[in-house]
């Protein structure tokens, strides 16, 4: 098993509340795998003295762990600065792009993702998750896989969907949504074929119906079962934008986060984007229940969807992470 050693690194942040921060300090990985970390005079001289050991000298180096990217659209990435789109609130800017959108081909939808996630990991990200939820003259998740597998991160893909279109009150085109059965089929194709539930995995399958606006209820729940019949993680678009708020409120008589609830769509398997407009009942439910949340700080501004309340978030206990969201909507794919 291949072996590496980076040693006598200036500071080390281990992200662990008891080691800290260390000065001076060592790392050994094998096979990928983290295995032994401290200071670097109480490494164990076997290891240095190992010829198969790969050594990098880090005296002159920071390390820390990979970042991880907790939601993104990477297909978005051949349609940044659009002059349509560049002052226009989300509901506004997913219209503009819709049309462009069902243009991709699989070969455009495979660069577009490849070229984000050259990005990203140049900018310190080893793992992403990514949300594609169209899918256009033949693209499927596949084609952003084979991106993540010849750049060689670690990759979360959500089999996304959208079933509501403009005939039936949803946001998208007509074309742009796919049917329901169709979509629960491919989910569990993808999930059978991809999905690797093994520790240290580079590769795992989530299931994540777009969002309130675009999903039926039906299919919400069902996407849940699926998910956990499966034992994967389930994600979506929650409470991003006042006009989400508005369009459940009208729908259904709820309040997104509450909607969501309603429909299963909480637990520690499961993920919520954005999360913008939540009130304190809203936090206190996220916490109990141990659902999670991307916040996508960029996007949010570059939309003007809002400034989402995380301090009080992590004060509660929510589960809180950092993400770019598309580089569409955000202008770089940069962590």
């Amino acid at each position: 098993m291949n072996k590496l050693l980076i040693d006598h690194a200036r500071v080390l942040a281990t992200m662990d509340s008891k080691l800290g921060e260390l000065c001076d300090a060592s790392l050994v990985a094998e096979g990928g795998v983290v295995t032994w970390v401290g200071p670097a005079a109480e490494l164990p001289a076997t290891v240095r003295a190992e010829r198969s050991t790969r050594r990098i000298d880090a005296s002159r180096m920071v390390v820390l762990p990979g970042l991880i990217n907790t939601h993104h659209h990477l297909f978005q990435s051949l349609t940044r600065a659009l002059p349509a789109a560049q002052d226009a609130r989300l509901f506004d800017w997913l219209v503009s792009h819709y049309p462009r959108w069902n243009r991709l081909t699989p070969e455009m939808v495979y660069v577009s993702a490849k070229a984000a996630m050259a990005e990203l990991i140049l900018s310190g990200a080893t793992t992403i998750s990514d949300h594609l939820y169209l899918y256009a003259n033949g693209a499927t998740i596949d084609d952003e896989i084979r991106a993540a597998q010849e750049l060689g991160v670690r990759f979360h893909p959500c089999r996304g969907s959208m079933s509501i279109g403009e005939s039936e009150g949803g946001l998208p085109p007509d074309n742009s949504v796919e049917d329901e059965d169709a979509i629960l089929l491919a989910t569990r194709e993808a999930i059978e074929r991809w999905h690797d539930p093994a520790p240290c995995a580079m590769l795992r399958i989530a299931v994540a119906p777009c969002a309130p606006f675009n999903v039926s209820e039906d299919l919400m729940r069902r996407s849940a079962e699926l998910g956990r019949a499966y034992g994967v993680r389930l994600h979506t678009h929650v409470a991003e934008t006042l006009d989400e708020e508005a369009y459940t409120l009208d729908r259904v008589g709820m309040r997104p986060i509450a909607y969501m609830a309603s429909l299963g769509w909480t637990g520690s398997d499961v993920w919520w984007a954005h999360v913008v407009h939540p009130n304190a009942q809203e936090i206190a439910l996220m916490a109990e229940t141990g659902t999670g949340v991307s916040h996508c700080p960029s996007s949010n501004m570059r939309l003007g969807s809002g400034i989402a309340p995380i301090r009080e978030m992590l004060e509660a206990g929510v589960p809180v992470s950092l993400a770019v969201d598309g580089s569409a909507s955000n202008d770089s794919n940069n962590m």
